[in-house]
């Protein structure tokens, strides 16, 4: 049996992703969240807020591939300094990226219908799944549209991507 991914199963769960009140929505293909390898669309729209995390105790991998669109993957020392930034983009040839664990992290969706094809070690448990990092603001703050605005890129006058 395969499990397709194809146009139409983007473009449901981006249209999912629009119409949540966090811009974003996954789309599982693993049974249950003991299994031992979490795979999942994650479908990401503009403003959607991604409180950086990590994932540690226990350690987890986590893989993105970029399907369609743009997203900035951004990773940040213990204090919240910003140590590494990549832009997943098809056109500069940057398909996706592994995270290692205890690597603080947040996505930053860059053009509407971005989606990722997203790989985790499971098993999957809500109270040990992340860390969030106690530097960031909470997911739905004031302060977290102020905070995404600061680690958004400004694009280019001149339409040659984006300036940081």
């Amino acid at each position: 049996m395969f499990i397709r991914i194809n146009e139409t199963l983007l473009d449901q769960v981006t249209e999912k992703a629009r119409q949540s009140p966090r811009r974003r929505m996954n789309h599982n293909f693993h049974q249950r969240p003991e299994d031992p390898l979490n795979r999942m669309l994650n479908a990401m729209e503009p403003g959607t807020y991604v409180r950086p995390h990590k994932h540690e105790n226990p350690d987890k991998r986590e893989a993105f591939l970029l399907l369609r669109g743009r997203v900035l993957v951004v990773s940040f020392d213990a204090a919240g300094h910003v140590t590494d930034q990549v832009e997943l983009n098809p056109a500069t040839g940057q398909f996706g990226l592994e995270i290692t664990p205890g690597t603080y992290h947040t996505l930053v969706a860059l053009e509407p219908g971005s989606v990722l094809y997203e790989l985790k070690d499971g098993p999957y448990d809500v109270a040990t799944d992340k860390q969030f990092a106690p530097w960031a603001p909470a997911e739905g703050s004031p302060e977290a549209v102020e905070y995404l605005q600061a680690l958004t890129p400004v694009p280019s006058p001149r339409g040659e991507g984006c300036a940081w």
